[in-house]
């Protein structure tokens, strides 16, 4: 039996309509979330506070990356 060990081509072509759509989909985690935390006290509130925190920081790093993915198509 032989495998093919040759890795597949860098194939970056949508990686901005991805990243895009990461980005509108974790929004759409952070709103839920914060609907959720009105029903929510203590520390399950601040641990769903904390993680759309990291959600917001993600969202930054998503963006950034939409940056780099334009700036090296042009």
């Amino acid at each position: 039996m032989t495998f093919n060990n040759r890795p597949n081509p860098d194939d970056r072509s949508d990686n901005v309509e991805k990243l895009q759509e990461m980005i509108a989909n974790t929004d759409d985690n952070i709103r839920k979330a914060e609907a959720t935390m009105r029903n929510l006290s203590g520390d399950e509130k601040a641990q769903v506070e904390a993680k759309n925190e990291r959600r917001r920081e993600s969202i930054t790093s998503m963006r950034a990356e939409i940056k780099d993915e334009n700036n090296n198509l042009h």
